[in-house]
């Protein structure tokens, strides 16, 4: 314990200035404004959200002060870890931008209706009603957020050298899809259900919400035991940060799967820890009426892709940046980062 302890106030051999993930939320972050200024005029409060970039930018800044004082492994955690956590502020966001776009549900619906004869995501709970099933895939579902941590501490701990990119790639992926879900209102059959009743979608109707969304964010109950700990923590969770937005494609499913691609080179152990927790995960997208089909299938084929456009991405950072060549050459168990 007392070894741990002083490896993590150990000193630790980062580059000097913003760190990659650093330049990455800079550069989504600008690049978000850019949308306001498109957006604008249907936003609901763009200066609010103009001021809350500056402070992130500040608290950006502020770490890499902290880091520049006292440059040990602990604030190397801090710093990363910082824009980890950022991202529950980078997923509702995504909902304000979104917003002022006509709704994409009814498509999406009828895409279900059309491939697979019957819309999954209510046959599914409905074929499946049992309680020990819901609770095991709400378990799964609930797993999401603790997937991402635990594999961030592991690459921290146990491949210090992989962190930092790990992390990078993590991120990066999330933001391709916050991309994606930006320019592609979908809210989900949670919302679209309750928007538009359960009797109308069984009987193949699907009306077109338009900018229903922008001012409703009923969310249908979803169906399972509703006695079990991990349907209520689910359903606490959605009702702290979730919005109508961001179905298509499903993120769940992807970045877990992008978890699994970091971790599998890493550790077969750890990963077939982490693989009944993802099925869990991926099956209970649908059941609990996250997503639609086509949403989950989306997220497992573009799973693949995001991961390598964030890693190529990464290496183009590193490879571009001169003033890394020391970052690079310094020992892997300093805490550097790779460019593999």
């Amino acid at each position: 314990m007392k070894q741990r302890l002083l490896w993590l106030v150990g000193q630790d051999h980062m580059p000097p200035g913003l760190w990659p993930i650093e330049w990455l939320a800079f550069t989504y972050s600008s690049t978000t404004v850019l949308l306001m200024l498109v957006f604008w005029p249907g936003m609901d409060h763009p200066w609010e959200m103009l001021a809350e970039r500056i402070y992130i930018l500040c608290g950006t800044v502020f770490m890499w002060g902290i880091y520049k004082l006292w440059p040990r492994r602990l604030t190397t955690f801090a710093r990363i870890t910082l824009q980890m956590a950022l991202l529950s502020y980078w997923y509702p966001d995504t909902y304000e931008f979104n917003r002022t776009l006509p709704n994409m549900d009814h498509f999406f619906a009828h895409c279900d209706a059309v491939i697979f004869k019957c819309q999954p995501s209510l046959e599914f709970s409905r074929l499946c009603p049992w309680p020990w099933f819901s609770e095991a895939l709400n378990m799964g579902y609930f797993s999401y957020y603790i997937l991402i941590a635990a594999v961030m501490i592991f690459f921290f701990l146990c491949r210090n050298s992989r962190y930092e990119k790990a992390a990078f790639v993590v991120m990066c992926s999330f933001f391709i899809h916050y991309l994606i879900y930006i320019s592609l209102p979908v809210a989900g059959p949670q919302y679209y259900f309750q928007a538009v009743s359960t009797e109308a979608i069984r009987n193949g109707i699907f009306p077109r919400l338009g900018y229903y969304c922008c001012f409703h964010r009923d969310m249908q109950p979803a169906p399972g035991y509703a006695d079990a700990l991990f349907y209520k923590l689910v359903c606490h969770a959605q009702d702290l940060g979730e919005r109508p937005t961001a179905a298509f494609p499903s993120s769940h499913i992807g970045i877990t799967l992008i978890l699994l691609y970091l971790v599998y080179p890493q550790s077969r152990r750890f990963f077939l820890v982490l693989l009944p927790f993802a099925l869990l995960l991926m099956m209970a997208t649908v059941y609990i009426q996250a997503h639609y089909l086509v949403d989950a299938l989306a997220g497992v084929l573009t799973s693949y892709p995001v991961f390598r456009i964030s890693s190529w991405i990464y290496s183009r950072i590193i490879s571009a940046k001169s003033a890394l060549t020391e970052y690079d050459d310094a020992p892997e168990e300093a805490g550097t980062s790779i460019t593999e």
